[in-house]
């Protein structure tokens, strides 16, 4: 059943895949163990993984790339598909040392700069947007020239956080180079082993597939938008209860501005 139906497969139930190969609940966790898995959890997160990533299988994409013929839910569901499988991986992958690391530079650091380019740029302001309520100034920037100037303007104890999904932007690089000899701390969210890897302290390694000939990248943006949220989350948590009064505080505004 999993070879024949693999896509459906990764969706349904631990009872109702017993259901649909008509064998007990134990026997499909004593399969799951017997593949190699922890668990029927983990058969199913590494199923989605293959499916996502793995064309010399022989076995359909669960994210393949949208086609003229298909129809809106076709289309729908393929888009879905790409934004769980690119997640799901980048949970199971994720360094919890280095988000460790990376929150604890972020809680302490005087200023955090967020620096991207092109659709990272929008990614880096949407970073802006969730932690600047956290405590310290904060500024995003996606102007290499801008980055540049800001760059050479921190010092010991500020953060700058790094967006690129391939981690090979000329000015992107140029900008963490001038923060990194100002004395800033950097933070990449990038492809392991990239040109913005080597030149971070915290590296939080992502990777996602993109079809960047047909479309502009979007799973690299969703794992680094989840990623931002984590990391704000972890500052939050960090600060402890001085930040919950502050942001009761924000709320407050907002909420009277309100109609």
């Amino acid at each position: 059943m999993v070879v024949a139906r693999p896509q459906e497969v990764v969706h349904l139930t631990f009872p109702d895949i017993a259901a649909a190969a008509g064998v007990s609940q134990p026997t499909v966790a004593r399969f799951c163990k017997a593949m190699g898995f922890a668990g029927f959890r983990e058969f199913k997160l590494r199923l989605a993984q293959a499916l996502a990533q793995s064309p010399e299988t022989g076995v359909p994409f669960v994210h393949r790339d949208v086609a003229a013929g298909d129809s809106m839910a076709e289309a729908a569901a393929k888009v879905f598909e790409r934004a769980i499988a690119a997640l799901a991986t980048a949970r199971q992958s994720i360094d919890a040392a280095a988000l460790q690391r990376a929150v604890g530079l972020l809680a302490a650091a005087r200023k955090v700069e967020f620096y991207g380019a092109g659709n990272s740029g929008i990614v880096a302001l949407d970073a802006q947007h969730k932690f600047f309520r956290l405590g310290a100034p904060t500024a995003a920037y996606s102007d290499a020239h801008v980055q540049a100037m800001s760059a050479s303007l921190l010092g010991r104890g500020d953060a700058v956080v790094a967006i690129s999904g391939s981690g090979r932007s000329a000015d992107l690089l140029k900008g963490v180079e001038i923060a990194r000899a100002s004395g800033a701390s950097v933070i990449a969210l990038t492809a392991a082993g990239s040109p913005l890897a080597q030149r971070a302290h915290v590296v939080l390694a992502t990777e996602a597939s993109e079809d960047l000939q047909m479309y502009a990248p979007m799973t690299s943006r969703l794992v680094h938008l989840t990623l931002l949220d984590a990391l704000a989350i972890g500052v939050a948590l960090r600060r402890g209860p001085a930040l919950a009064v502050r942001l009761k505080r924000a709320k407050a505004a907002v909420t009277a501005l309100m109609v």
